[in-house]
């Protein structure tokens, strides 16, 4: 059984998802809240629920909780963490945890006042594929890094009423498969990007259906990503250096990474973890991290690439309908 008690926000197919990791982690899952439907009964009986709450207040009045698992559309995420927080719950929230980082930081400084943990479910920092790139990368397995080209592109079904293209719940391929590509370039790159070249094609409901972005930071080193709703791509992600290159495919939930000597051309494969545990790994290093009050560990990266995300769209021109900026 778990140290912790999990509650639920939400009961979607990722909340289902992480339901099922839970219980096969902890075998049992402490409560839940959602809007309700026969949907969310089926949920609470599938995944032996403890608690069924009426709503949020009611879930977070419950001092027997420890930790809230946000799984909703993005554009509620903010208001939730910060109930969340401001009652003394430890928060794991959906990628994009926020809509933008001025929100994330107002929610760091609560949760570093009440030292709570606050992380996003954002596969990439967790998976053991890049805990041991990143480990080779830092020993120098590719000199010099130059270059970054990251790749994500989905086909989602035509829906003009699909959260995916509707502006009002933060819709738009940037916040929805944008943040996977961004933290992968922000994990091998020194440091932040200042300067972002960028261009966008907008889907008939005004979000953002793909795009290209070039990245920059200080040390020179450049980062290409394109990302497309409408059209499907590799999720590949390339990092070269002066001694060779790596690629990675499938990264967000990657297991194996291929790297190219410059000099020698040979091709060896890299190998760790296993795509079937990635929220495995994000629920052991959030338990890791309240366990050790590692307060930074867990958002630092999150807050650059959020960051990141806020430039590229101050570039298009684009904020969402409910947004105050």
């Amino acid at each position: 059984m778990s140290k912790f008690n999990w509650g639920i926000i939400g009961s979607g197919w990722i909340a289902g998802e992480m339901a099922t990791t839970l219980n096969e982690l902890h075998s049992q899952i402490y409560g839940i809240t959602s809007e309700p439907s026969e949907a969310l009964n089926e949920f609470v009986a599938k995944h032996q629920i403890k608690h069924l709450y009426d709503n949020l207040d009611d879930m977070l009045a419950d001092e027997a909780l420890d930790i809230i698992y946000v799984a909703t559309p993005h554009h509620l995420h903010a208001e939730m963490i910060e109930k969340a927080l401001k009652a003394g719950k430890h928060v794991l929230c959906e990628k994009a945890i926020t809509i933008n980082s001025e929100q994330l930081q107002r929610l760091i400084k609560i949760a570093q006042e009440k030292d709570l943990i606050l992380m996003e479910a954002m596969t990439v920092f967790h998976m053991p594929i890049f805990k041991k790139l990143t480990e080779e990368v830092n020993n120098g397995l590719l000199g010099e890094i130059k270059m970054l080209q990251i790749n994500f592109g989905s086909h989602k079904e035509y829906n003009i009423n699909n959260r995916f293209f509707n502006p009002d719940l933060a819709g738009g391929a940037l916040l929805d498969i944008g943040g996977y590509a961004t933290s992968v370039a922000r994990l091998f790159l020194k440091s932040q990007p200042n300067q972002v070249m960028t261009t966008v094609n907008y889907f008939e409901t005004g979000v953002d259906e793909e795009s290209t972005t070039i990245l920059k930071n200080q040390e020179g080193q450049m980062v290409a990503i394109t990302l497309t709703m409408q059209a499907k791509q590799p999720k590949r992600a390339l990092i070269a250096g002066k001694k060779g290159y790596l690629e990675i495919y499938d990264y967000p939930r990657g297991n194996k990474a291929y790297f190219t000597e410059t000099s020698t051309g040979q091709t060896v494969e890299i190998e760790a973890g296993d795509q079937e545990k990635a929220l495995a790994y994000e629920v052991a290093d959030f338990e890791d991290y309240i366990e050790t009050a590692d307060l930074a560990g867990a958002i630092g990266l999150t807050l650059d690439v959020m960051r990141i995300l806020d430039q590229i769209r101050k570039e298009w021109g684009f904020v969402y309908p409910f947004e105050v900026r």
